[in-house]
Parts: structure tokens; C-alpha cells; sequence
């Protein structure tokens, strides 16, 4: 990744990827890059979470700025990652979309080698915005 735009994350999702991160069996560059984006990223409360801010577990809706091609995905922990539309944490999209900001744009290496950029549009559903107990 290239560009690295501010991030945010709550106390309780920092604490649970941690664990995660403790609980890897192959600590390799997947896990690197996540506990680069977590050192760096602002913790906060979940009361104090914006809205507009990529959680564990959160839904998101992002374009491809070269193609225009939309995508709906949610970031989710490796155990639940697979079913179409989800996304796992320690995926290199993954762990650059946790804690971006509506409007914030990333630079996604795709697995052919090609970079492409793209921009978070919108947050279709943020466990903390909804009061669910994630």
C-alpha cells in the first residue's frame, strides 16, 4: 500500500485483533501489515466511533477509481471470511480498510501485481452506529 490515510479503531476491535495476531501459527507479511496499520491507528471508545468510520465486522461500499467498478464488502475475522462479500482482516484490502473514513481513497496491490485505488463511498452498516454488540 502506498498511501496511508489516517485510521481509526475502537478499544474492544485493537484487543480482539491483537488476539488474533497472538493466536497465528504463520506470522507473515499479512500479519505484519496489520499490526503496522494498528500501532499507527487512533483507539477510541465504541460510543465514540463516527459513523463513517470502517469497523471489524462493518459493511462497506468502495469504487475502483480506474475501472468505476463498485464493491460491497465486509470485514471480516479470518474464521468468517470465504462467503461472497466478505473480506478477512488479514487480506492486504482488508487491513487497509479497517479504520478508513468515508471519502478516504487506498491503494489495493490486486493479486495479479496491479495497483488500483480505491475510495470508500459509504458505510452501509457499522456494528457501533447500530447499537449491535459485536
Amino acid at each position: 500500500m502506498t498511501s496511508a490515510p489516517p485510521i481509526i479503531l475502537t478499544q474492544l476491535d485493537l484487543q480482539r485483533l491483537e488476539r488474533l495476531l497472538d493466536s497465528l501459527d504463520d506470522y507473515g507479511p499479512a500479519a505484519e501489515a496489520l499490526e503496522q496499520e494498528l500501532s499507527r491507528a487512533q483507539i477510541v471508545e465504541r460510543s465514540e466511533m463516527p459513523a463513517g468510520v470502517v469497523t471489524m465486522n462493518s459493511r462497506v461500499h468502495c469504487r475502483d477509481e480506474g475501472s468505476g467498478k463498485d464493491y460491497h464488502l465486509t470485514l471480516v475475522y479470518p474464521h468468517d471470511a470465504g462467503k461472497e462479500g466478505t473480506v478477512s482482516v488479514l487480506a492486504p484490502v482488508g487491513t487497509a480498510l479497517l479504520g478508513m473514513s468515508v471519502g478516504q481513497h487506498i491503494d489495493w496491490p490486486t493479486p495479479s501485481g496491479k495497483m488500483i485505488k480505491l475510495t470508500l463511498l459509504a458505510i452501509e452498516y457499522q456494528p457501533e452506529a447500530a447499537g449491535d454488540p459485536f
